[in-house]
């Protein structure tokens, strides 16, 4: 039987508030106090994962040795299936701005136009499904850990459309709908999305939900 987390302090294995704030929702129901690892001053492993489940446990192993509590990390991305599942792993990478473009940083229409023109050049019959992928991973400072997986399976649209949304979310329909993540209000999203998938999985076995 997997280790049940219980209630009391999380360490949230993020030095970004928004995800902190997110997440902190979705447990407090629980009982469970989050916390980020960029509040306690951790530092930020290196992601040298070649799986979503590799990198999301490298940053919740580190966040938990160091803090002494118990840490949730994710790690989450995109895989197109006529791009034998790229970027996957390396999905907020195909968004960095090299140093001769500027400020540093993450430019994401930059990032969806490269997936658009690796597509276009397979021609316009190309298949154009793709998923967003989340896996949950949850380490204690003993080392034991669980894993959850999510998904949402949908495909990919040009130009993108909408303002709601981040990252692919303006070229990403959902399958059986219409719109893209970025044009339908993040309740909405959050209700059907790759993370919501996980957390549900993670809910039903950590509180019996």
């Amino acid at each position: 039987m997997t280790r049940r987390l219980g209630s009391g302090s999380l360490v949230i294995a993020t030095h970004n508030a928004g995800k902190l704030k997110e997440i902190g929702a979705l447990l407090d129901p629980y009982g469970v106090k989050c916390i980020s690892a960029g509040s306690l001053g951790l530092p930020e492993p290196a992601e040298t994962g070649t799986t979503f489940a590799q990198n999301a446990l490298i940053k919740a192993r580190a966040a938990a040795e160091a803090s002494g509590l118990a840490a949730l990390a994710d790690d989450s991305g995109l895989s197109v299936a006529a791009l034998d599942g790229r970027p996957g792993v390396y999905t907020a990478d195909w968004a960095e701005r090299q140093w001769f473009e500027g400020a540093p940083g993450r430019d994401w229409y930059m990032a969806m136009g490269k997936v658009e023109g690796m597509l276009a050049e397979k021609g316009k019959d190309v298949d154009r499904s793709a998923a967003f992928h989340c896996v949950l991973a949850l380490a204690w400072p003993d080392g034991e850990y669980a894993i959850y997986e999510g998904r949402s399976d949908g495909s990919l649209t040009w130009p993108p459309r909408g303002a709601m949304g981040f990252g692919y979310d303006p070229v990403f329909v959902p399958a059986g709908a219409a719109q893209t993540f970025a044009e339908i209000a993040p309740e909405q999203k959050h209700a059907i999305s790759h993370r919501a998938d996980a957390f549900a999985k993670l809910v039903a076995e950590q509180f019996g939900a």
